[in-house]
């Protein structure tokens, strides 16, 4: 059973997924990181967490400006961690470096 845990864990690390309560140590270790809600601007408006972007998945590639650099800390989340997670796929692809997304989204929480 350990050892399923583990490899579980280490899966979830290798994907950079976070649970919130990561999400929130990153966030206050890194004052620059950017929590990025990947959902419809009408799903934002209805809720987000605090001082989260909203830049909807359909709209990414198309508003990058907004993110400083391709070094910054970027969490993405969504409702379920299925758009995030293309989300950081997106970005891990056009080189950005250090791309968590929070995992099963706010579902999850």
């Amino acid at each position: 059973m350990l050892k399923r845990v583990k490899k579980m864990l280490y899966r979830s690390l290798e994907s950079k997924e976070v649970t919130y309560k990561k999400l929130q140590d990153i966030l206050r270790k890194d004052e620059n990181a950017i929590l990025l809600d990947v959902r419809s601007k009408q799903e934002f408006k209805e809720g987000h967490l605090e001082n989260a972007i909203n830049i909807p998945l359909y709209d990414l590639e198309q508003h990058l400006e907004c993110l400083p650099d391709k070094n910054c800390t970027i969490v993405v989340y969504c409702a379920s961690g299925h758009r995030s997670k293309q989300a950081k796929e997106k970005l891990e692809s056009l080189m950005y470096q250090n791309i968590y997304q929070l995992k099963d989204g706010l579902d999850g929480m």
